[in-house]
């Protein structure tokens, strides 16, 4: 299975703003499992081990994101294995998470929730590269009915004992106003393959896994840029493996949307405002 460590790029953390703090941060804690590894009155920070994957920062002057700007559509935490999914699985139900979906994608098997303000959030993990199906429009990652008794069979009689070692951001996906110029940002200027696209969304990826990142208009469609502050999605930070990738972005990307340039981040914004931070190791 292509994983994380082994693509060029791949998510580090997600950054969002937000009104409650106290009450955000507690419901991912408890939600996902997510540790707090730092906190003050501004913000707090939660991971696992020392690995910061959520950052939030409190605003309570930000204006309320609506559902249809453009931003954070979900944030997708890739379980280690199945089994884990499975355990986690058993405790959304033991707590009564609010449970908003649930897919099985060919290449992944994924359950939907959303924060207290409004942020979609994806738990799911993968399949073995080698079951994905590829068909002449890319990587099949179809929407059917996810079959959560063999789920949760699978999960064993281990109990949710916490997020596992080994949990990562598997992908971010975005809301944008338009595909065209949102291919032109994240395949034409970030390098990325796009490895499918559905009607209204594209797929993109770096080093054949079936996607880092997803951009679609299904409730944003003709979103402007977003030039106040909002709460919502921050940013997305992006990890380069090879700081020569960097170099390369630079080469590519106008000098429109390059925020901040350093050694080892580039700060830049999408089409529509979006914070895109890309370090390397």
């Amino acid at each position: 299975m292509t994983s994380k460590v082994t693509t060029p790029l791949s998510i580090g953390k997600v950054t969002l703003v937000v009104h409650d703090l106290e009450g955000v941060r507690t419901f991912y804690e408890r939600a996902t499992g997510l540790h707090l590894l730092a906190s003050d009155a501004a913000s707090a920070t939660l991971g696992i081990g020392s690995t910061i994957l959520l950052e939030l920062r409190r605003d309570q002057a930000a204006k309320s994101r609506s559902r249809r700007d453009a931003g954070l559509f979900h944030t997708a935490f890739l379980m280690p294995s199945r089994s884990d999914l499975g355990r986690w699985t058993k405790h959304a139900g033991e707590k009564r998470l609010p449970i908003l979906g649930a897919s099985d994608h060919g290449v992944s098997e994924a359950l939907y929730l959303a924060d207290p303000e409004g942020n979609g959030i994806e738990i799911y993990a993968d399949r073995p590269s080698e079951a994905w199906k590829r068909t002449e429009l890319g990587i099949d990652m179809p929407t059917d009915p996810l079959d959560i008794d063999s789920l949760i069979e699978g999960a064993g009689t281990h109990p949710w004992q916490g997020v596992p070692e080994g949990l990562t951001i598997g992908h971010v996906h975005l809301q944008v106003g338009a595909i065209s110029p949102a291919e032109e940002f994240y395949a034409g200027s970030l390098g990325l393959d796009i490895t499918h696209r559905y009607p209204g969304a594209s797929f993109y990826s770096s080093g054949g896994y079936h996607h880092h990142i997803a951009t679609n208009i299904w409730n944003s469609r003709g979103a402007p840029e977003r030039l106040e502050p909002t709460t919502g999605l921050a940013d997305v930070e992006i990890v380069a493996n090879d700081p020569e990738i960097l170099n390369a972005v630079r080469a590519r990307v106008p000098a429109s949307r390059l925020v901040k340039d350093s050694p080892s981040r580039i700060s830049l914004r999408d089409p529509w405002g979006t914070s895109i931070s890309l370090v390397s190791l």
